[in-house]
C-alpha cells in the first residue's frame, strides 16, 4: 500500500472521528434532550450501516466529505431544535445588526428548509455511488435512479415524522415535526430535497466521468 493510498483509506475514519467529536459536543446540553434523541436516531442508524457496508464498498473521499458537512448542519439543528436555530442572531452579530430574515423576506425560521435542501445536495453523491455499485445503471438511469432514490427517502422521512408526531403528541411531537404552522411544510421539504438532488446529480456525473471523485 502506497502512502497516498494509506492516507486515502484513513480519510473517512478521520471524518468519522471529527463528526463523533461534534456529535458529543452538541449532545452535551441540547435544547431538548428527547427531541435530540429523536433527531439522531436515524443518524446513528445510518452511521451503523455505513460502517457495516464500508468493507463491501468504500465511498469516495468527496462523497464522504459531503456526508460529513451534511451531518454538521443536522447536528446544529438537533442541538437547538430545528425551528429555533438562531442563525438570524448569528448573522446580525456578523453584519452589525442586519436581520437575514428581514433581508430575504422570511416570515419563519428557515433552517429546516436549508437542511432539507442540503440533504438532496450533499447526500445524493453517496447515494449515486451506492446505487452504481449495486445495479450498474446506464444512460439516463445514471441520472434518474439517484434522484428518485433521494425523493423516496424524502417521502419516507416525512412519513416517519408524521407517525412519530402522532404517537408522541404534545410539545415533543410538535417540535419534532417542526411545521411552524405551515400546512404545506412536508411538501416544501420534499421539494427542496428534490431540488438539491437535481442540482448536484448532473455535476456529480460529470465529476465522476472525469475521474475526479477521489
Amino acid at each position: 500500500m502506497t502512502a497516498a493510498t494509506s492516507h486515502a483509506s484513513r480519510y473517512p475514519l478521520v471524518l468519522l472521528g471529527l463528526f463523533a467529536g461534534v456529535f458529543i459536543a452538541l449532545g452535551v446540553a441540547p435544547a431538548d434532550r428527547e427531541d435530540w434523541l429523536l433527531e439522531n436516531l436515524l443518524v446513528v442508524t445510518a452511521l451503523a450501516w455505513l460502517l457495516w457496508d464500508h468493507r463491501r464498498q468504500r465511498l469516495s473521499n468527496v462523497a464522504c466529505t459531503l456526508l460529513f458537512v451534511f451531518g454538521l448542519f443536522h447536528e446544529v439543528g438537533a442541538h437547538y431544535q430545528y425551528s429555533d436555530v438562531p442563525y438570524d442572531a448569528w448573522f446580525a452579530t456578523l453584519s452589525g445588526g442586519q436581520s437575514l430574515d428581514a433581508l430575504l423576506g422570511f416570515e419563519r425560521n428557515q433552517y429546516d428548509r436549508l437542511v432539507h435542501f442540503l440533504y438532496g445536495l450533499l447526500v445524493t453523491p453517496a447515494a449515486a455511488e451506492v446505487i452504481a455499485s449495486r445495479v450498474k445503471p446506464r444512460g439516463f438511469w445514471l441520472f434518474l435512479l439517484p434522484v428518485t432514490f433521494m425523493m423516496s427517502h424524502a417521502v419516507i422521512y416525512e412519513l416517519v415524522e408524521w407517525l412519530a408526531a402522532s404517537v408522541l403528541g404534545g410539545e415533543l411531537g410538535e417540535a419534532y415535526l417542526g411545521t411552524q404552522g405551515d400546512a404545506w411544510d412536508a411538501q416544501k421539504d420534499m421539494a427542496l430535497a428534490t431540488l438539491g438532488s437535481l442540482i448536484v446529480q448532473p455535476v456529480w456525473m460529470v465529476w465522476r466521468r472525469r475521474g475526479l471523485g477521489g
